[in-house]
């Protein structure tokens, strides 16, 4: 049996080298940056981004269970990449709707 535990994910392998980019942006960012840019641009899209987490880990009320929820690096790099491209996917919806308002005002 092979102990990946300490592996990268597969979407991240490589990360350290010349291939690995986008990795080495994002941690050259400032925290101030990451948060702005982690931000979402609308209570909607907040809303949505929490139904789509909620659902991807369930979605039992922590007030009536004491909900505990253990996972992998992979699995958890995974669930990551899942909330990010539901967060690049908002953004454009969200960025199509102002577009498609403006132009529907000129009009």
């Amino acid at each position: 049996m092979n102990d990946t535990s300490n592996q990268l994910p597969e979407f991240l392998q490589g990360a350290g080298d010349a291939s690995g980019k986008l990795l080495q942006y994002v941690q050259s960012l400032e925290p101030e940056t990451i948060a702005q840019l982690s931000k979402p641009s609308s209570p909607e899209v907040l809303q949505v981004m929490e139904r789509n987490i909620i659902g991807l880990l369930g979605g039992l009320p922590p007030e009536s269970f004491d909900v505990m929820i253990t996972t992998n690096r992979e699995s958890l790099g995974r669930l990551l990449a899942s909330a990010m491209m539901s967060g690049y996917f908002l953004k454009s919806a969200e960025q199509r709707l102002a577009l498609e308002k403006s132009w529907s005002d000129v009009q």
